[in-house]
């Protein structure tokens, strides 16, 4: 049986380790218009980093969940096109790889381990997102009763989406601890010389996701009512009867 520091020598976890701490990279071929590979990595990149700060916010909202319930429901929905977004990005990726594109064959894949993890990381943060949506839709009696029951124990909506969330944070923090400082690297740790072309069209995606992540957050906050958020900070309003949320929305916009 392996040792750690055996298993740690390996080429397979010395490579992971090479890349996350920043020490090695993968050459990402620049191409014109689009930028390529590297356009594709840098686009990569600032999506999940997006993904990282509106996570840890949501996060936040967890230590009172029924107060915070809006701002919940709110950076929820701010989620979803950047999540998708990424799983395109990575998905156009590894589709160019394997049916042999030079540019991105030459750029390579990421260590073994996270290609194994990174379909646990996408099913499990679609599936989180997507059974919170299907929560506020629901609504409260529906998403609480039990729809199926499994060795003894009753199976709701609401249980199924925790399900997600811990799946998804297991996941999601291995995956971090492999990618976060390549993230940084490729968004603040590049000089002026090395710009990647394209920066216009990822620049419109971009705002794109973020357009369609407002809309979406406010029609979601305003049918999540039948939830309740309490009195908490959460649930104040603009004296219209309006969420916080919405409220704060509208005055960005003023």
């Amino acid at each position: 049986m392996q040792s750690v520091s055996d298993l740690a020598s390996t080429p397979a976890v010395a490579a992971l380790v090479a890349e996350a701490t920043g020490k090695e990279r993968r050459e990402d071929p620049v191409l014109p218009r689009t930028g390529g590979p590297a356009g594709n990595a840098v686009l990569t990149a600032w999506t999940g980093l997006v993904l990282l700060v509106l996570s840890a916010a949501e996060l936040l909202t967890l230590f009172n969940v029924r107060g915070l319930l809006s701002w919940h429901v709110a950076i929820g929905a701010l989620l979803i096109p950047p999540a998708l977004m990424k799983t395109a990005t990575t998905g156009w990726r590894i589709l160019r790889y394997y049916v042999g594109d030079a540019s991105y064959r030459a750029a390579g894949p990421p260590p073994m381990a996270l290609r194994l993890l990174g379909p646990l990381v996408v099913a499990s943060t679609l599936g989180l997102l997507g059974s919170g949506v299907l929560l506020v839709l629901l609504g409260n009696d529906t998403s609480q009763r039990s729809f199926v029951s499994f060795l003894g124990f009753g199976v709701s909506w609401v249980s199924v989406h925790q399900g997600f969330f811990i799946v998804w944070g297991s996941a999601t923090g291995l995956h971090l601890l492999g990618r976060i400082v390549p993230a940084l690297m490729l968004t603040f740790g590049r000089t002026p010389h090395l710009r990647v072309p394209g920066g216009w069209a990822r620049s419109v995606l971009i705002g794109m996701a973020a357009a369609v992540a407002v809309l979406l957050a406010v029609l979601l906050v305003q049918t999540e009512g039948s939830w309740g958020g309490g009195d908490g900070p959460g649930r104040f309003d603009d004296g219209a009867g309006v969420p916080a949320p919405v409220a704060v929305m509208r005055q960005s916009r003023v």
